[in-house]
């Protein structure tokens, strides 16, 4: 549906001006007026005329007045320019950030689709120096290119080959298959490049911008290649007409002996072939303009040439054309060697042998010895093209495949066979190849790949989304038809007897089809190098996005000679065909992939103009691509998949970061998407179950990560795969530290690169820390990927740092808890390996109470890393007064094996014994400290109170000498007696209490011996140990205890390198079961 745009004017001015509504041609009488300056103005000078306002500014505003009923605009000068752009002042503090709707047309209008340097530099300038666009329609810019490219050396050197191999019927097959996948290909192709505008690239731009830069650029290296080595396969082709049919004597190399004749044939392809390349690129280095030109004559040369082999085949019907074919039984033979299809003539009634006779006799005379085959059968004649109505069609319909070395014989003649062996210097037809139906599969696809001629040239095109479609499939309807008309005409050997009404306008009709392909593979492929080149995502290849100052692609031209001339040393138009096919066919494909992908996420971006398509037809024709792959030759499939994928994972790993908006990103999306809602509808099994972390770091006032070895831990963790979420907190306001924040994300995204974690950075920004952890714990992660584990470091220094330092730990602790998901707490971090460092020591589990098996997990996952590899496992385990410690070792042992856990038991005995002087001592300081710091912060209250309280008197003060000020105004929160008793009740409770006269709580007594005990057993097994893994306690119930807490915390790792606090997320995490 067309969308109609309306420009509406803005009327400044008051009524009765010229174009002002209500005079000539504004609103008629009676119609609405709409608000102009001049009434908003008299608003606000009569809002602003008020009793008080003082003479002088009466009489200057009246001036005012007078002035704008005289000149309705106010001028410039007098202004100073403040009302400028007064139509869209209400926008204007936005349009540095959004343009206005004329901006962005003249944006749109004048943009061009050309890459800098793309066109010639003097097609690209008028005289005076503008620009000037693309000027290429779809005749000359897409329809020729793929007809020339299409019509070239398959169809005048081997169509007529394939008819006589394959048949009539498997040549249609071929023909219909191949036709048949680039239609489809097309098809796919037109609906990627009406969807958008296509710069230059072609085929690699569509496929990168559809399903990535990786994708993009693997295949889009496989497109080149394949271009490359068309432009192999069209020289040689060229200089084989040039060599068989134009001048055959102009060989360099001259075979001796029959035998020698491939020899010698291979190398005047190869020294002609690379003359005719250097003269080729020559032509392209000097400009793109001159192959433009010479293309229309190329093209002319093919339809003279396709217009005559109709004309023949026509007048077969009226008169076959001469051309015999000489056999000898039912074996075809050579006349190359001998001018009479006979044994012996008659010459003035004598019987005389012909040169045929010669050839199979070791005589001229009638009784000489000859070949015993050439004994027994006889020879005859018969006509090669016997035209239409002769049945050779019906006689064809079969292939017939044979071994390289067999005779060329003709079905359905009867002959005698003899043993013998295959001598050379006889002129039978052998097969010069194996021939089997893949294989001619192979030859015959370069035909028909020329449909990406078009696209090449889409930074030429006037109109690429239109140009590209139509000009593509109209190309391919047309050179169908005349492929399929082409089977049909008769199984011959040159092409060129067919044509009326000479044969040499066939043979320069393909000469120049040829060279016209060339040039034209010569000319797209350095630009499609460069194009890639240009993109950044293979850094091997930024030197190829360099050329001329005109922009011509110099040493991308050199690289595609070079490649080119590989194929031309090969010197065999067989050889190199299904090479050729293998590229194109994988590029074809994943052209169908990109469209398939495309329709069926269905994303906003996706609205192409060409409509008949549909995601069916694109996998259809992926399909076919991949099985006409291997179908041609298998090990060459095999090989493009090797190149492709080596590309592909190349440029994951060391190519640029691009965002494209590719389709490969919304597929991601929408299996993500998929599998979080499958991840929600049951809770993960226990067989399942991997540490999903939230790691909670801390940002430096740098805004760097102050403890990057957090980072190295969590890699050397993540052996269990899982989420990863690196999460900061910053106290303040959003609004306010935004762009902090941000920065911060790019800080922990820069250590976990360079620590190598791999998972999701995020910062926020709360009012207090405490609320960010709370906020983290609670709602990071997404549906069935959240966390359930929580990784921090142990709060060093929390002794003199400020309470809620370490009460923030605390309540972390008890959120965490409350959540049901694991901890990890790792004290002295700072001193963990990094993961270029290698360990060898233990790692030594105590094992006190059972949550979940957790403790058990981890040091089996820390050892599937490289950095705890060499590491041993050591499970400790507390056994009490009443425990049988020898059973207890064995039942563990069996738990272990159970577990499929490589580890040593050791059962450590703790027996019952006095609390010792120094444990009591210990907790008492423990108290003393805690109730001096409650002293010290009621001292701090009680002096805020009191600077409450003075300034509620002065305001009290201040308030009653006012007049304007209410009574009800004044609010005290203090009063003197309220101060003074408040402060006498917490100083008989504890203020007067001599600490030194104080006893330790029991409980607190009882906690810090068996912190103190068990500290002890672990520092005896374990100082030396490379990790320590410990349960870690639960913290109090109310928030009296928590300084004790940490106090028992401090005291039970004392002593230890490093140490991990591990505390179970309440539900098993671990299983005998398989």
């Amino acid at each position: 549906m067309p969308t109609n745009f309306t420009v509406v004017p803005v009327n400044d001015g008051p009524p009765g001006l010229p174009g002002a509504p209500g005079r000539d041609g504004g609103s008629p009488p009676g119609a609405a007026v709409p608000e102009t300056l001049d009434s908003v103005f008299r608003e606000e000078e009569d809002s602003g005329n008020t009793p008080g306002t003082p003479p002088g500014r009466t009489q200057l505003t009246n001036q005012v007045k007078d002035l704008y009923k005289t000149r309705p605009f106010l001028p410039d000068q007098e202004t100073g320019g403040y009302y400028d752009g007064k139509n869209m002042a209400l926008f204007e503090e936005e349009i540095d950030s959004h343009p206005m709707v004329s901006s962005l047309l003249n944006k749109l209008a004048n943009y061009t689709n050309l890459t800098q340097g793309v066109r010639e530099h003097e097609e690209a300038e008028y005289e005076d120096g503008a620009p000037r666009g693309p000027q290429m329609g779809t005749f000359i810019g897409v329809y020729l290119p793929c007809m020339q490219n299409i019509l070239g050396v398959i169809l005048f050197l081997r169509l007529t080959w394939i008819v006589g191999t394959a048949g009539v019927l498997g040549t249609f097959a071929i023909v219909f298959m191949c036709c048949a996948c680039t239609m489809l290909t097309a098809i796919s192709m037109s609906a990627i490049a009406t969807n958008g505008v296509v710069p230059a690239g072609g085929a690699y731009y569509m496929i990168s911008r559809s399903l990535g830069p990786e994708v993009g650029g693997a295949v889009g290296l496989c497109f080149y290649l394949g271009t490359t080595f068309a432009g192999s396969l069209y020289i040689l082709g060229t200089i084989e007409i040039l060599l068989t049919y134009i001048v055959p004597s102009s060989g360099v190399f001259v075979a001796a002996r029959p035998e020698d004749e491939a020899w010698a044939t291979s190398n005047n392809l190869r020294v002609y072939g690379s003359a005719c390349l250097a003269l080729m690129a020559l032509v392209v280095f000097v400009g793109v303009k001159y192959v433009n030109k010479l293309a229309l004559v190329f093209l002319a040369c093919v339809a003279l040439s396709l217009m005559a082999i109709y004309a023949g085949v026509i007048r077969t019907v009226i008169e076959p054309p001469d051309f015999p074919i000489c056999l000898l039984g039912n074996r075809s033979m050579k006349n190359d060697k001998f001018d009479k299809c006979a044994k012996t003539e008659l010459v003035n009634n004598e019987t005389q042998t012909t040169l045929l006779w010669a050839l199979f006799c070791n005589g001229s005379h009638l009784n000489a010895t000859c070949d015993e085959y050439f004994t027994l059968n006889n020879v005859t004649e018969m006509p090669g093209i016997p035209g239409l109505l002769s049945g050779v069609i019906k006689d064809n319909l079969w292939g017939s495949y044979g071994p390289a070395g067999v005779f060329v014989e003709r079905r359905g003649s009867v002959s005698e066979e003899v043993q013998e062996n295959l001598v050379m210097d006889k002129p039978y037809v052998l097969n010069d190849i194996s021939t089997f139906f893949t294989l001619l599969v192979g030859i015959y696809f370069p035909s028909v790949t020329g449909i990406m001629a078009g696209s090449n040239r889409s930074g030429d095109l006037r109109d690429a989304q239109r140009s590209i479609p139509v000009g593509t499939i109209l190309a391919i309807a047309t050179t169908s038809l005349i492929y399929q008309g082409g089977a049909s005409v008769g199984k011959n050997l040159v092409i060129g007897t067919l044509a009326w009404p000479s044969p040499w306008v066939i043979v320069i009709g393909s000469f120049f089809s040829c060279c016209g392909a060339g040039l034209q593979s010569l000319t797209g492929a350095p630009r499609l190098l460069q194009a890639i080149a240009r993109d950044g995502i293979i850094p091997a290849l930024q030197v190829f996005g360099h050329g001329k100052a005109n922009g011509e692609p110099t040493w991308a031209l050199l690289m595609t000679v070079g490649i080119c001339e590989i194929g031309i040393l090969i010197a065999s138009l067989d050889a190199v065909a299904p090479i050729l096919s293998m590229f194109f066919l994988m590029c074809y494909l994943f052209v169908n992939l990109a469209c398939a992908v495309q329709t069926l996420l269905r994303t906003p971006a996706w609205r192409p103009r060409f409509k008949f398509y549909h995601w069916t037809l694109s996998f259809l024709g992926m399909s076919l691509c991949l099985s006409l792959m291997f179908i041609s030759s298998w090990y060459y499939a095999l090989v493009a998949m090797v190149i492709a994928g080596c590309m592909y994972k190349y440029i994951e790993y060391r190519g640029a970061v691009k965002e494209w908006g590719d389709g490969i990103r919304g597929l991601s999306l929408n299996a993500a998407r998929y599998a979080l809602i499958r991840l929600e509808e049951a809770p993960p099994h226990t067989k399942n179950w991997r540490p999903q972390l939230l790691v909670l770091c801390k940002l430096d006032s740098d805004l760097e990560v102050k403890h990057p070895r957090l980072l190295s831990l969590t890699t050397q963790m993540k052996a269990g795969k899982g989420l990863t979420i690196v999460s900061s907190v910053l106290e303040g306001t959003y609004m306010g530290r935004g762009a902090e924040a941000k920065t911060g994300e790019q800080r922990l995204k820069a250590a976990m690169q360079e620590e190598k974690t791999k998972g999701f950075s995020h910062v926020v920004v709360t009012s207090s820390l405490r609320d960010g952890f709370s906020l983290l714990v609670q709602a990071a992660g997404l549906g069935g990927m959240k966390h359930n584990t929580v990784l921090l470091a142990w709060p060093a220094g929390w002794r003199g740092a400020p309470d809620y330092c370490w009460k923030n730990f605390i309540e972390t602790v008890r959120e965490t808890t409350s959540a049901h998901q694991a901890l990890l707490v790792a004290k002295n971090i700072d001193r963990f390996p990094g993961n270029q460092q290698r360990l060898e020591g233990t790692v030594d589990v105590w094992w006190i109470v059972h949550d979940g098996g957790l403790l058990m997990l981890l040091p089996f996952l820390l050892k599937q890393h490289k950095v705890w590899k060499q590491c041993r496992m050591r499970i400790f385990t507390v056994a009490q007064m009443n425990d049988n410690s020898i059973q207890m070792k064995k039942d563990l042992q069996m738990f272990l094996y159970q577990l499929r856990l490589d580890a040593q038991v050791e059962v450590v005995e703790m027996h019952e014994s006095d609390i010792s002087a120094f444990t009591y001592e210990k907790t008492l300081v423990m108290e003393q400290r805690s109730q001096m710091l409650k002293q010290m912060q009621l001292s701090r209250n009680e002096r805020q109170r009191e600077a409450q309280l003075i300034h509620d008197l002065n305001t009290a003060s201040h308030c009653s000498s006012s007049q304007r000020a209410a009574p009800e105004q004044v609010q005290m929160t203090w009063t003197k007696e309220k101060l003074i008793t408040e402060r006498n009740r917490h100083r008989e409770g504890v203020g007067v209490k001599d600490l030194f006269s104080m006893r330790p709580n029991r409980s607190n007594v009882r906690r810090m011996h068996t912190a103190v005990k068990l500290n002890a057993a672990v520092l005896t097994k374990s100082q030396n140990a490379e990790l320590v893994l410990l349960n870690m306690p639960g913290p109090p119930r109310n928030a009296e205890g928590d300084q004790n807490y940490m106090e028992f915390l401090e005291v039970l790792m004392e002593g230890l390198e490093r140490v991990l606090l591990i505390r179970g997320g309440g539900r098993e995490v671990i299983t005998i079961y398989s």
